[in-house]
C-alpha cells in the first residue's frame, strides 16, 4: 500500500434534519476505497428521524454519532466544533448532511497533500444536483487555475469549503474553530480565516456533489448570511493586509446581495438603498451587471 493512504482522514457531518438524505451522504463516505476514514456525525436535534437513522449506523461501528447535552440544536458552527474536538486523522474533510463525495475523492486529495507539504488545504471540481440526484451544473472546471492570493478567496468564495475541500488538521489547530456566533456564512469565515494562513491547491477532479433543493437556504437564511458577511469582512481587515479594493468590492457584492433579499420580502424602498451602495462601491461592475455584460449568481 502506498505510504500516503495510511494517513487517517476525519470526515465531520453536522446533521439536523435530514432524513431524506442522509443515507446516501453517508454511504458516499462509506464506500470511498481510501482505507483509514474516521466518519463523525454530530447530530444537531434533529425531530425527523435522521437521529434514528443514524444511530442505526453507530450501532453497527459504522460511524460516531454525537450530540449536544440534552439533544439541543447549537447551530452547524457548533456541531462541526464538537466534531473537531473528537477527530483524530491528520486530514479533515466537511461534508453537508444533502451532500455527497464522489468515488475517489479522499484518495485523490490526500496524495495531493502528501506531495505538496507546503499546501494546507485541496479542493476539485464538483456537480450541482437537484433533490432527486440529478445532475443540474458543472462547479469549476478543468481549466480552473488557484490564484493563491487571500483578496481571492474573502471576495469571491470561489469554491465550496465543507464538501469540496481536504484541510491538514495542523491548519484547523492555527485558525482555530467555526465561529458559533454565527449560524450562517460560517464556511465562507472558516474559508477566509484558512486563506489568510496557507496556500490552496486544486486538482481537475469532480470530488463531491452539491445538492439544490427547497429546504436548502431559507430567505430568513439568505438574510442572514449577507448580513454576517458584513461582519466577516469587518473582522478580516482587521486581521490581514487586504487591498482596499477587495474590501470595496465585497461590500459592494454585500450590499446587492442584500438588495436582493429586501426585494424578494417586498422591501423595495430598503433594497433601492442598498442597490445604491452597491453600485456607488463598484460602479464598473454595477455598470456591468445594468448592461447585461455580467451576471451575479
Amino acid at each position: 500500500m502506498d505510504d500516503s493512504l495510511k494517513s487517517r482522514v476525519s470526515v465531520l457531518v453536522p446533521a439536523f434534519n435530514r432524513a431524506e438524505f442522509i443515507k446516501e451522504t453517508v454511504n458516499s463516505v462509506l464506500n470511498q476505497e481510501y482505507p483509514n476514514v474516521e466518519l463523525i456525525v454530530v447530530d444537531d436535534g434533529s425531530t425527523d428521524g435522521t437521529f434514528e437513522i443514524l444511530s442505526e449506523y453507530a450501532g453497527q461501528g459504522k460511524l460516531k454519532l454525537l450530540t449536544h447535552p440534552g439533544r439541543e440544536n447549537k447551530g452547524q458552527s457548533a456541531a462541526l466544533n464538537l466534531a473537531l474536538d473528537a477527530a483524530s486523522g491528520e486530514f479533515v474533510a466537511i461534508l453537508d448532511s444533502d451532500d455527497l463525495f464522489l468515488p475517489g475523492k479522499l484518495s485523490a486529495q490526500v496524495e495531493y497533500l502528501h506531495n505538496h507539504p507546503d499546501v494546507g488545504l485541496v479542493y476539485g471540481m464538483g456537480e450541482g444536483i437537484d433533490g432527486s440526484g440529478h445532475w443540474l451544473y458543472d462547479i469549476l472546471s478543468p481549466d480552473h487555475v488557484e490564484p493563491d492570493d487571500a483578496n481571492a478567496v474573502l471576495l469571491d468564495c470561489y469554491f465550496h469549503l465543507p464538501v469540496n475541500s481536504l484541510v491538514r488538521r495542523s491548519v484547523f489547530d492555527q485558525v482555530g474553530g467555526f465561529d458559533e456566533g454565527f449560524r450562517a456564512a460560517q464556511d465562507h469565515d472558516m474559508q477566509v480565516r484558512i486563506a489568510e494562513k496557507t496556500r490552496f491547491g486544486f486538482i481537475p477532479v469532480k470530488v463531491f456533489q452539491y445538492r439544490r433543493h427547497g429546504g436548502s437556504i431559507s430567505n430568513n437564511g439568505l438574510r442572514r448570511r449577507w448580513t454576517n458577511g458584513f461582519e466577516i469582512v469587518r473582522r478580516a481587515k482587521t486581521r490581514y493586509p487586504y487591498r482596499a479594493s477587495t474590501i470595496r468590492k465585497r461590500n459592494a457584492l454585500l450590499n446587492f446581495r442584500m438588495a436582493q433579499v429586501c426585494w424578494q420580502e417586498n422591501q423595495y424602498m430598503d433594497a433601492l438603498g442598498y442597490l445604491v451602495k452597491s453600485g456607488l462601491l463598484d460602479p464598473v461592475r454595477a455598470l456591468k451587471v445594468i448592461s447585461g455584460r455580467e451576471q451575479i449568481r
